[in-house]
């Protein structure tokens, strides 16, 4: 168990079924800006909860980025279940009593929202109706002028025997259904009085291996992953999952907000590991494919290097 004094500075990775989320939006801000840590939003949108293209908290990371993190010190991880202590009777009273002021407060400043929008709504109306008036009074004027020129007596000219006026339109009593309103709760843990993480985080693999939260890696496979991802990421590149293009990882120049990826990588574990021709035609045909080139990085455990290998389909003759 982690004891460290600067624990509260660093980002909890809260953890659960060996997965680490992020439910915190200024950790996810931070880690995005400060961090070049993307991961994958998975929360689904309560105003927008029968799709998927558009997602909110909490953010799930990629192993890699996990064990990346941990060992730079920049978070902690922290046992998400057992951090969740036995509310008290009082604890959860005030806690849903709070819960409820913060919605009747949502509720009483979107009602002054409405009943402001509605009150405009009614001053342009009247505003329309007084200017339509003007007009019909105007045109009015003008047809009364011209038959007084012709010599057309006024009485003679119904619509023109008085002035025209536009009578209120009658109101349609109806029964108006009740105004309905979202109220946002916190999804987050952090301000609950049962939450105690501090007791249950964990600033090292070691740690957390040995607490049974946290076992990744586990294989050569996983630690060359974790190493290929590290020096990527230390040469200044943002990293997402590749297996919709065939690979390990995507390789960012800078954020996938505003930039395509560049590379598909592929990690080898070993100078020793077998790589068949057939591969590597079937990865350079397919990254021409997605306009992006293939990147093949091996990891040698005894040199503690990554050697890469970039190939693409090109024409010949």
């Amino acid at each position: 168990m982690a004891s460290d004094s600067n624990i509260d500075r660093k980002i909890r990775l809260r953890v659960s079924n060996q997965k680490a989320y992020v439910w915190d939006v200024e950790d996810i801000a931070t880690l995005r800006a400060k961090h070049h840590v993307c991961g994958v939003l998975t929360g689904t949108l309560p105003h927008l909860s029968q799709q998927n293209v558009f997602l909110g908290v909490p953010l799930v990371l990629l192993p890699e980025e996990v064990v990346l993190l941990i060992e730079k010190q920049l978070a902690v991880l922290i046992d998400d279940p057992n951090a969740h202590l036995p509310p008290s009777a009082d604890a959860l009273s005030r806690w849903n009593a709070t819960r409820e002021a913060s919605a009747a407060q949502q509720i009483a400043i979107a009602e002054a929202e409405r009943t402001s929008e509605k009150a405009a709504r009614l001053s342009s109306s009247d505003e329309a109706i007084l200017k339509r008036k003007e007009r019909e009074a105007k045109r009015a004027a003008a047809a009364r002028a011209k038959a007084i020129v012709e010599g057309v007596p006024i009485e003679d000219i119904p619509e023109l025997s008085s002035t025209p006026t536009i009578d209120a339109r009658p109101s349609t009593p109806s029964k108006a259904p009740p105004p309905s309103f979202n109220v946002t709760i916190a999804a987050s843990s952090s301000e609950l009085e049962w939450y105690g993480p501090d007791a249950h985080s964990y600033s090292t693999l070691e740690s957390a291996r040995a607490a049974g939260i946290w076992a990744y890696p586990t294989t050569p496979f996983e630690r060359a992953k974790c190493r290929v991802f590290q020096d990527l990421w230390e040469k200044g590149n943002f990293m997402g999952g590749g297996i919709k293009f065939g690979g390990d990882f995507l390789v960012y120049p800078g954020d996938p907000l505003r930039y395509h990826s560049h590379f598909v990588a592929t990690v080898i574990e070993s100078p020793k590991a077998a790589l068949m021709p057939m591969e590597v035609v079937a990865h350079g045909r397919l990254g021409t494919a997605t306009k992006k080139s293939h990147l093949f990085c091996e990891w040698n455990e005894e040199t503690q290097e990554v050697t890469y290998f970039s190939v693409e389909w090109a024409g010949f003759g």
